[in-house]
């Protein structure tokens, strides 16, 4: 009883996660798919002259550096699941911007409770088919076929078919950590591509210190610790919470009388954690793929030099790639809180915020506070997405190129993430055995 109320420790969690069956369970079936997923990027993909291959692409880091990364290095290493999770993420990007504009799905989200999700989910998977072809054909057609020991429409046709059953396994595969695992399944197959990544980045490192000598080591430990800074902000970010303090009225049950009760409504700083992020450097991310795909020189060059954290115009990437993660912190708050809602709920239970009318004032009040604490959140977001590549470039330290701010970004908000669900588990084990007792 004592308790109950507070954090789970380290020794508690471990414990749980060892003799609990239903979260030992999650966690088998989320390490055992991820595991298969890893294995697959290294299944090749037939008929294509891979060292030429690994020729052309190596000093392309600027087109394919990110989206190698969320891929698992599966595009330099032309796996089977070489798209990875990117289709799914466009077609959510995709469906979620729609939702927003066309009223029947917005109903579908809204009013029609877990069928109407099932159906948008139904709706996703749909278009991520269609979009997984769009870009296997594209991606085999218009690039890989200058590689291919035989080309023509065969090869186009055998190699797109097997990058989208690739990534079809893939999106099955986070779909299925999501329901029976833990976690996230997209955020937690793009945090194993990029923790995949760590050590080629690593080890670049420290061979560019062994040449360098004394002068690259204070660059890289200036690095680092920019990097341990940046973690820290992020991790700021992602606890970062308002809470609106709310006075529920006494109210009389058969003979007893409930005394007034106090307690708080959690708004969090970044209302959509780390998807914003994502859905910023996927959007980034198109204008390079079709620069590469549709061979034009001229757009190649644009985008290498505007669109490119590496670029002559980098201060262009950044602005863009800040307003980008404003935009989406905006959108998947708006997605996730209704201060209508919210407000409707409040007065249903007999309970205000202080100060506060209910009704319309309430919603009101809490819309202007959410959108004040969504603008910081995505200005802190964007900055720290931006300070460590600007220093990283400063510094001229290539070798975590593509590897940089938005990579840590991800992997430490899915790290809190998922940390805070595991957590969430144990307490529920915590509130089980209570009721046995």
């Amino acid at each position: 009883m004592i308790s109950r109320d507070k954090a789970p420790t380290a020794q508690e969690t471990f414990m749980q996660m060892a003799q609990a069956a239903g979260l030992r369970g999650r966690l088998l079936v989320t390490v055992g798919i991820l595991i298969l997923v890893r294995l697959g990027i290294f299944l090749p993909v037939p008929g294509i002259n891979r060292q030429r291959f690994a020729e052309a692409i190596s000093g392309n880091n600027s087109i394919f550096g990110l989206l190698d990364i969320f891929s698992g290095r599966g595009l330099s290493t032309l796996g089977v699941f070489a798209l990875g999770i990117l289709p799914f993420i466009n077609a959510s990007i995709i469906i979620q911007l729609l939702t927003a504009a066309i009223p029947s799905l917005e109903n579908l989200q809204k009013n029609e409770g877990e069928a109407g999700r099932r159906k948008i989910s139904q709706i996703t998977r749909y278009v991520t088919v269609g979009w997984a072809i769009v870009q296997s054909v594209a991606f085999s057609a218009l690039f890989l076929q200058q590689f291919a020991l035989n080309p023509g429409p065969i090869f186009v046709a055998e190699t797109a078919i097997a990058l989208t059953a690739g990534s079809m396994f893939v999106m099955w595969a986070s779909e299925l950590i999501t329901e029976r695992g833990i976690g996230n399944g997209a955020s937690l197959l793009i945090f194993v591509n990029i923790v995949a990544s760590l050590p080629k980045s690593l080890g670049d490192t420290i061979d560019l210190v062994q040449v360098g000598g004394r002068e690259i080591v204070g660059r890289v430990i200036v690095l680092v610790l920019v990097f341990l800074a940046t973690i820290i902000g992020i991790v700021f970010v992602q606890e970062g919470m308002r809470r609106i303090p709310i006075i529920s009225a006494r109210r009389q049950v058969g003979r007893r009388v409930l005394a007034e009760q106090r307690s708080f409504l959690p708004l969090r700083l970044n209302q959509g954690g780390v998807m914003p992020i994502i859905f910023a450097a996927a959007i980034l991310s198109l204008p390079l793929l079709i620069a590469n795909f549709t061979k034009n020189a001229e757009l190649a060059n644009i985008v290498n030099t505007y669109l490119s954290p590496s670029g002559t115009g980098s201060w262009v990437y950044a602005l863009v790639y800040m307003i980008s993660i404003v935009f989406f912190s905006y959108f998947y708050s708006s997605l996730i809180l209704n201060p209508v809602d919210v407000a409707q709920n409040l007065k249903k239970m007999g309970s205000s915020i202080p100060g506060i009318r209910p009704g319309k004032a309430t919603s009101e009040y809490i819309e202007r506070v959410a959108n004040r604490l969504t603008f910081l959140g995505a200005v802190f977001l964007g900055l720290v997405a931006i300070i460590p590549t600007a220093v990283e470039r400063a510094l001229g330290v290539p070798t975590f190129r593509g590897l940089g701010a938005t990579s840590l970004l991800i992997l430490v908000g899915v790290a809190i993430d998922t940390a805070r669900q595991i957590q969430t588990y144990v307490i529920s084990q915590r509130y089980e055995g209570m009721v046995k007792q």
